[in-house]
Order: structure tokens, then sequence, then C-alpha cells
């Protein structure tokens, strides 16, 4: 039982992470962020970051992974949404 929702975690995680991929891409083509919520980014950087801190106190590497990866994409979008406006 504890394997199967390891590896349900395991999922979920590649699921959000990757998530974030194709909005990276396009911003790093495109050099275009108007149709981006600053708001929403920051919110889900503060949420990620928690989520990480939660993973490295709970030891649980899946989650520690996974959000350190989607903060560093994530992050990458902020940044290019407050440069480019």
């Amino acid at each position: 039982m504890k394997t199967t929702i390891s590896i349900i975690g395991i999922i979920a995680a590649f699921c959000t992470t990757i998530a974030q991929l194709p909005q990276l891409v396009k911003v790093l083509k495109t050099h275009q962020t108007r149709d981006i919520s600053l708001w929403m980014y920051i919110i889900i950087n503060f949420g990620v970051v928690l989520w990480l801190i939660y993973g490295i106190c709970i030891y649980d590497y899946p989650l520690m992974i996974a959000n350190a990866v989607t903060f560093i994409l994530t992050m990458i979008v902020l940044i290019m949404k407050i440069k480019l406006g």
C-alpha cells in the first residue's frame, strides 16, 4: 500500500512540475508576458516554497525535488514577467 501511495505522489509531483514547462517555453520564445498574471506567479511561488520547506521537514524526497524544480521554473517566468512588464 505504501508503494502505491508513493507512486501516486511521484506521478502527481511529476505532473504538477511538468505543467509549468509550456508556459516557461512560451515566455522564453516570445518574450511576451502581458497575458500572465503577476499575482498568480507570486502566490504560486510562495506556495511552492512552503511545499518545499514542508517536504524538507518531513524528509520527503519526491516532494522536495518536485517543488525545487517547480520553484526554478516558476521563478524564471516570474522574473521574466517583472523584467518584461
